[in-house]
């Protein structure tokens, strides 16, 4: 068993099954280039402060520089009985120096350690999940462009209500990732505070200069208090409500991507790469991974609610609980991120079949909408318009007919108003063509949503 550093005030080692119940090195060991760097940047504000012999200072800077050379090589090897990732690490670099490495701990509590590494951590993985959705905007862009004219039907209810193109549904998804972006951003920005000489809690008598660490570490500002800077784990659940948002934003268009795949639907067909099969029916084609992304929200979800129940009645400061916020983010984190970097390929590969849309568009009297508004543009208060449409809709129904093929006669009987300019009104793409307000389907309106969105994008650098 790894020696424990904070031994001096007990009598005996803990019991082996406390220990391992204690450790956390099994998951915060993923955050060593993190500690290792905080670490650097203390022992340099040390040197610089005087607090600790400069040359002693650099000392600590090589040996850490060792560390780390050798844990990405693979020379050193975490130590499975170690507490956790910032004592297994203080304990090779003085294994290594000696009593120069014992002074890097100086004027520094594992409280205010933990509270930095994951912060800056978890400041690298916001910017991981943002590339990654940004790279998913920039897909539905790319196929966006591609189906400006591909007309299909718009749902409400999930019944057929009124037409749109593929382009306008697909730029609704892409309008819910960029709030996404904004989310991440906006999380960012809060945890760029640095923590670090907080200490255990009430600061220390040292004469630090937190905000040359901070400097040192690239974060915008340091914490102002140090209880908060010890016992906030609000980040965490900030980063895992706004990955939670993007889940379900991932969630609903995977839903959308199962019924689509199915022979009622028919609208798209993924590659086969990104499918499976069945072990008894020889001729199924699953859209396996979208039904694991829609599994996988759920997972997430159960993080961020693990992270809420953790956190809701801790007094302060630091409470041993909140060594359980790490499995919980990480695991959302790993989770989104797993899910984007699958969604992307899977999205770019599968094909449109813009025929069986357009058949679907043609059923469900989705053009009656636009019936009603030929006889309002004709003078006919929208009232009675819509009577007389939904008459024609019965009509058609008991001819088995649609609008667009139902004989002029038949228009005709409800009321003189309809002329032959009637079938052009009604004509699918004449529907979404018209419809060229902001934030319409036509494909003009569209191109217009994509250049805006274009432009927001362009403040984030990826």
């Amino acid at each position: 068993m790894a020696e424990q550093l904070w031994k001096g005030r007990f009598s005996k080692a803990v019991d082996s099954r406390v220990n391992d119940f204690n450790s956390s090195i099994s998951f915060d060991a993923r955050m060593y280039r993190h500690d290792i760097r905080g670490s650097m940047a203390h022992a340099q504000m040390l040197g610089e402060q005087g607090i600790i012999e400069k040359h002693e200072s650099e000392k600590i800077i090589e040996g850490l520089k060792g560390i780390l050379a050798d844990l990405d090589s693979g020379a050193l090897h975490f130590d499975p009985n170690a507490e956790d990732i910032h004592m297994f690490v203080e304990q090779v670099l003085t294994e290594r120096l000696g009593d120069t490495g014992k002074r890097l701990h100086t004027a520094r509590s594992r409280n205010d350690q933990v509270a930095l590494d994951i912060k800056f951590y978890l400041k690298d993985e916001c910017d991981e999940i943002s590339k990654l959705t940004y790279e998913l905007i920039e897909t539905l862009i790319a196929t966006a462009q591609e189906h400006y004219d591909t007309v299909m039907p718009g749902y409400t209810h999930l019944q057929r209500a009124q037409p749109v193109t593929f382009a306008h549904h697909i730029m609704a998804y892409a309008q819910m990732l960029t709030r996404d972006l904004g989310r991440l951003a906006d999380t960012k920005k809060r945890m760029d505070r640095m923590p670090l000489g907080s200490c255990a809690l009430a600061g220390t008598t040292y004469p630090l200069n937190r905000k040359r660490t901070a400097e040192l570490l690239g974060f915008e500002d340091i914490t102002y208090n140090s209880l908060d800077g010890v016992s906030d784990r609000d980040y965490c659940i900030e980063l895992a409500s706004a990955v939670s948002i993007l889940m379900m934003h991932l969630s609903r268009f995977s839903e959308e991507i199962v019924m689509w795949c199915s022979w009622e639907f028919k609208f798209i067909e993924l590659d086969d790469a990104y499918s499976t099969g069945s072990s008894i029916m020889p001729q199924k084609k699953n859209p396996d991974i979208t039904e694991l992304i829609r599994g996988k929200t759920g997972r997430v979800y159960g993080d961020l609610m693990t992270l809420l129940s953790m956190m809701k009645n801790l007094p302060l400061a630091y409470n041993k609980d909140m060594q359980e916020d790490k499995e919980a983010i990480f695991d959302a984190i790993d989770t989104v991120k797993l899910c984007l970097s699958t969604f992307i390929p899977m999205f770019r590969t599968m094909t449109v079949l813009k025929d069986n849309m357009r058949k679907a568009a043609a059923k469900g009297f989705i053009n009656a909408t636009d019936c009603a508004d030929y006889l309002v543009k004709k003078g006919m208060p929208f009232r009675d318009a819509y009577k007389i449409t939904g008459t024609l809709v019965a009509r058609c129904i008991e001819l088995d007919t649609t609008l667009e093929d139902l004989d002029i006669k038949e228009y005709k009987k409800l009321t003189d108003v309809f002329d032959e300019d009637v079938y052009k009104a009604i004509n699918l793409e004449t529907c979404v063509m018209q419809r060229n307000v902001d934030g319409g389907p036509a494909p003009e309106a569209v191109a217009r949503q994509i250049e805006q969105l274009k432009a927001e994008l362009r403040n984030y650098n990826f």
